[in-house]
């Protein structure tokens, strides 16, 4: 997401970034030609690079002088937002997940107030006092772009992954956490194992242990449901544009509440249908025009959604056909940059009136 905002260009809105950690993020910005500035990295509990860090940003704000600092996570916000205060610089802090108020991230964060909260959602917005009460705060949505799937070779691609090349291909495209899901689509997809002419792909590699776990429990619950061969688990992919090009189905039955969901707006980007579970950021994004909201943690509506789909080519074709302007209405990376610009100058505006308010008056001679 900072990516695709360091690369989106709107008059009025000046960015640069910093960073305590080399990495791809740091390599998407630089790639963007944004302008960027390594701190150190940090580690909470050697207290001298924490310290390190500041004396850092300390130097970069008294050179840059901005108008606002963003801090975008309560881990910065704790241990880096004290420096812009200082200065009296107007502090935004942007809320991308839910909070529970109880990390130690969190319990740092709340000892800085921020002038202002841009949340990524409204369900994200409603756990804002869990950190602060009474901020003041908006909705941006992440800018999501456009993926490139043009020119991609459906049966080619199908043909790849041993797919028949008239199936109703469903796809999940995740990380390999328990909590997306991955479990309810297969016990989904088992009530229809006599139902012909689907085929599941399951996109995401596991990366830590508890993933690699999942990921084997998954497997294993396909084979004891006698669906494995209908499902292929595709592992860590680069080409996930391509994937949606070549699915007909893009379904993820989150467990818990994703704080947006940025998946959702990039299958609806490629024309799919997308089924989801009505919790989270998933009730702002999927509409009933674009996709089928089911209840969590329940296989037999999820099931039921998916039977529609296979079985009605022309709802799949009419909920697809909606998909990209809606994406484009909620996430639009123009339109959502624009809209940053005009929060944070009402913001920087805001500050500064207060700060002409809170002025000693002048001792008359």
């Amino acid at each position: 997401m900072l990516a695709t905002l360091s690369a989106t260009r709107v008059q009025g809105l000046e960015q640069r970034f910093a960073l305590c950690f080399e990495g791809r993020l740091a390599e998407e910005i630089r790639a963007a030609h944004a302008p960027l500035e390594m701190l150190a990295a940090v580690r909470v509990s050697r207290p001298w690079t924490v310290l390190r860090a500041r004396r850092r940003l300390a130097a970069v704000l008294d050179d840059a002088r901005p108008d606002v600092v963003i801090c975008h996570s309560s881990w910065t916000h704790g241990l880096l937002a004290g420096v812009a205060r200082k200065r009296g610089i107007p502090l935004v802090f942007w809320l991308h997940d839910a909070v529970t108020g109880q990390t130690w991230a969190d319990r740092f964060a709340k000892r800085v107030r921020p002038d202002f909260a841009v949340c990524t959602s409204e369900f994200a917005r409603g756990t804002l006092h869990r950190l602060w009460s009474g901020v003041a705060s908006d909705v941006v949505h992440p800018p999501v772009p456009q993926p490139d799937g043009a020119g991609v070779d459906r049966r080619l691609m199908r043909a790849q992954v041993d797919t028949p090349a008239d199936d109703v291909v469903i796809l999940q495209a995740s990380r390999m956490e328990p909590w997306k899901g991955h479990r309810l689509l297969v016990e989904a997809l088992a009530r229809l194992r006599d139902v012909g002419g689907w085929t599941a792909w399951i996109a995401g590699g596991a990366q830590r242990a508890h993933e690699e776990a999942h990921l084997a429990e998954t497997y294993a619950l396909a084979q004891q449901l006698g669906i494995a061969p209908r499902i292929r688990f595709l592992g860590q992919r680069d080409d996930v544009p391509a994937l949606m090009a070549s699915a007909d189905v893009l379904c993820q039955p989150n467990l818990g509440p994703e704080p947006f969901g940025i998946a959702f707006v990039e299958g609806m980007h490629a024309g799919l249908p997308v089924i989801a579970t009505a919790i989270g950021g998933a009730r702002e994004i999927v509409s009933a025009e674009c996709g089928l909201l089911v209840p969590p943690e329940d296989p037999a509506p999820l099931a039921d959604a998916l039977l529609l789909l296979i079985r009605d080519p022309a709802l799949r074709a009419g909920l697809g056909a909606a998909g990209p302007a809606r994406a484009r209405a909620l996430c639009h990376p123009q339109r959502q940059a624009e809209k940053l610009r005009d929060v944070l100058e009402a913001v920087v505006h805001g500050a500064g009136a207060e700060r002409e308010r809170l002025k000693p008056p002048q001792r008359l001679r």
